[in-house]
């Protein structure tokens, strides 16, 4: 059920910390994967990298050794896809503004979901949903929330049904960029892009395939096989998809919370064999030498 895929390796290339949606601070993170016997990790918090320096300094003091990482939203055919970079040039200037636009456009989403919602007369709705996500950006489960505090509704799924869920007034589609453009951002970075999570995007299998040849095209090299919530044949599916595509193949566990066995630092099934591990094409590759 767990890799690793090495006997003494334990690679995880997915997971989050409270720098974006994750319960547990870069240095709690960095711990737990510690406990959990992973040697490898890359924390991809959501379009920012602000997490990296002190997950660094924790990664250090627990002998680990921590990837560059993000995860980056985009789209495709109308569809939000995520992308997760890897391997990248942390302090490249070009990629650094492109996720600035990105908090941009996440601040702007944020903006039009308070208006929108203006006419239920919560007072400082954005302010309030602000200090709700730590000061972060704000998403709708924050506005949610605020909702609730507010007596607007009983229960964060009441708010959803009538205010915030899909084709409701408060449902503001986010401002992403196309596919091609956040691939080429983490390429040009000197990273790796990685097709994240493809079966939680509830495509059909005849859409995945396409999703897949066109994140190939657009220059993306590898495909995340083994992941947080599959089956054997979601599985099986992907590393076809991989081989079929000329992908490399990752693997992570999504990690958000603890609680969650499913979702657990390190606990990721194997891959089959016959794929080429995207951490083959690391400037440092995992056990060859010095730490990266």
């Amino acid at each position: 059920m767990t890799i690793p895929q090495d006997p003494v390796l334990c690679i995880d290339l997915h997971c989050h910390s409270t720098a974006s949606d994750g319960a547990l601070t870069p240095t709690e993170l960095v711990a737990r994967a510690a406990e959990k016997k992973v040697t490898h990790l890359a924390l991809t918090d959501h379009d920012t990298v602000r997490g990296f320096a002190e997950a660094h300094s924790a990664a250090k003091a627990n002998n680990i050794v921590l990837i560059p990482g993000i995860e980056l939203s985009c789209l495709w055919r109308s569809h939000t896809i995520h992308i997760v970079g890897l391997d990248f040039d942390i302090d490249n200037t070009d990629f650094l503004a492109a996720l600035e636009q990105q908090n941009r456009n996440r601040w702007a989403r944020a903006a039009m979901i308070a208006e929108r919602l203006s006419k239920l007369a919560v007072p400082d709705l954005l302010e309030r949903a602000t200090a709700e996500s730590g000061g972060d950006v704000p998403g709708r489960p924050h506005f949610a929330k605020v909702m609730v505090e507010a007596g607007v509704v009983k229960n964060v799924a009441q708010a959803f049904k009538r205010y915030l869920g899909s084709g409701k007034v408060g449902d503001v589609k986010a401002y992403w960029p196309e596919l091609q453009e956040v691939v080429q951002w983490i390429n040009s970075a000197g990273g790796l892009a990685v097709l994240a999570h493809p079966r939680k995007y509830q495509l059909t299998a005849t859409k995945l395939r396409d999703l897949t040849a066109d994140f190939r095209r657009a220059g993306g090299q590898a495909i995340e096989v083994s992941t947080s919530g599959q089956s054997s044949g979601d599985l099986g599916f992907l590393a076809e998809l991989c081989v079929r595509e000329k992908l490399l193949a990752s693997q992570g566990s999504d990690f958000h919370f603890p609680g969650a066995p499913w979702c657990e630092l390190g606990r990721i099934m194997k891959m089959p064999d016959g794929l080429e591990p995207v951490w083959h094409h690391f400037r440092q590759v995992p056990g060859v030498g010095a730490p990266v």
